[in-house]
């Protein structure tokens, strides 16, 4: 119902301090630069000289697989993943800064992702949220975003009878989320979303409307919650929940729904 979190890799690999930079080579802070101003090749030019350094060796290895991450999502070239990979494993996560560890996580979860290992991927993003603290908010939510895209992704791979463990799984983490920021956009969407995902259609619409109300709760993010959840209402939720209602009349049925919703809209503006 969204689009994919492959679009915003770089929303969650660009939050690095510059201040942990200072004693860093120039090939290395023009590498991250670079980076950062998505001239990936130059990232990787610059990366590679300072690479010859042992001392930083594994931060340059990062940024190469990281610029071939992004250089993949732009270009679909195989060949790039496959660059990816093989730096990444050649970096060793105790030689790095914590919050470059973070970013490693983050880049291994997405190779596997792109990779279509829904799964495995998103046990490395859970891996990486463990350590969340070091990114920013927004940079938290998307990778929680990934997390769980890749869940939803792995469940559709399943048997429909062994899908509803992974959706439970999404709205128990989300539930605890919302806790804690009622106004998260990530958690309101997913703990609707997952409720769909385990059979709950009536679960599903609630937690949709809950979360139309709960979205102005975070003025920089409602525009966004608010167009994904329009978009799982009438795409999915309607014409769902207008197959379990056994109206006679199944179009007006999906009438009136899509008038209840519009309602909901208009009270809660």
């Amino acid at each position: 119902m969204r689009t994919s979190p492959v679009i915003v890799i770089a929303l969650v690999l660009l939050g690095l301090v510059p201040t942990a930079w200072a004693a860093e080579p120039p090939a290395l802070a023009k590498a991250r630069t670079l980076y950062n101003a998505g001239n990936y090749e130059g990232a990787i030019d610059a990366a590679a000289v300072a690479r010859r350094q042992a001392q930083w060796a594994d931060a340059a290895a990062l940024v190469i697989a990281r610029s071939h991450l992004e250089r993949y999502r732009q270009n679909a070239d195989p060949k790039d993943l496959v660059a990816a990979r093989e730096a990444f494993g050649t970096v060793k996560a105790s030689a790095l800064m914590p919050r470059d560890q973070v970013d490693l996580f983050i880049g291994l979860a997405q190779s596997l992702y792109l990779g279509e290992i829904f799964g495995a991927a998103a046990d490395l993003f859970e891996t990486a949220l463990t350590r969340a603290a070091l990114l920013g908010p927004r940079d938290r939510m998307t990778l929680l975003d990934w997390w769980a895209t890749a869940l939803d992704r792995d469940a559709q791979t399943r048997p429909a009878d062994r899908r509803r463990v992974v959706f439970e799984r999404i709205s128990a983490r989300m539930e605890d989320e919302l806790r804690q920021d009622p106004g998260s956009w990530v958690a309101n969407y997913w703990l609707a979303v997952s409720a769909r995902g385990a059979g709950d259609v009536e679960g599903a619409w609630s937690a949709a409307v809950a979360a139309w109300v709960r979205s102005t709760l975070s003025p920089e993010t409602t525009e966004e919650l608010r167009a994904d959840l329009d978009r799982l209402v009438m795409q999915a939720l309607i014409p769902e929940r207008s197959r379990v209602m056994n109206a006679r009349d199944p179009q007006e049925a999906v009438s009136a729904l899509r008038a209840e919703w519009e309602l909901v809209k208009q009270q809660w503006k």
